[in-house]
């Protein structure tokens, strides 16, 4: 019996700058440079960018995958469960399990970051948000909750009841 693994050796997966998959869900430019086809699930992986005075996403908390956040340039303005903070390049969020979080651009210029979903199948939601909205459909918080949840995730109020300030 031999193992088939290991005799053949795995090849890694090289991506150009231009290779990957644009989605373009409410202001925010999504381009997945790596989905779970890639990476058998276990990960995906994507640049955002948005324009000033976007909000990415209202604060949220997944149940079935893990977000970490890095800025490479403008600034984020990041919820953190029950405050909000502004970060620039070089800082990292690990939004957790269970951890509410949320983003958007209140600087005075273009924000771009990557995003790691660890494992990967969120960016499926993004998906049927971009084909849902091509069909005609209007992207309220109502419809993003319902495509939320059938993907382990819930929307989340601020103590207080106050989300991003520019709701």
């Amino acid at each position: 019996m031999t193992d088939h693994h290991a005799s053949t050796p795995a090849r890694p997966l090289l991506r150009r700058p231009q290779d990957g998959e644009l989605i373009d869900v409410a202001g925010v430019a999504h381009f997945f440079r790596l989905t779970g086809e890639h990476t058998g699930g276990h990960f995906a992986f994507e640049e955002f960018s948005l324009a000033p005075g976007t909000i990415g996403a209202r604060p949220h908390v997944h149940d079935g995958h893990d977000e970490y956040f890095y800025v490479l340039e403008g600034e984020l303005t990041l919820h953190t469960g029950d405050d909000e903070v502004t970060v620039g390049p070089g800082h990292l969020l690990a939004a957790t399990r269970g951890t509410p979080h949320g983003f958007r651009n209140a600087g005075p210029v273009p924000a771009r970051a990557l995003c790691l979903y660890t494992p990967a199948g969120y960016e499926d939601y993004f998906r049927d948000v971009h084909a849902a909205v091509s069909a005609g459909a209007e992207a309220t918080d109502e419809l993003l909750a319902e495509f939320r949840s059938r993907y382990q995730t819930r929307s989340h109020q601020a103590p207080g009841g106050h989300a991003l300030d520019a709701e």
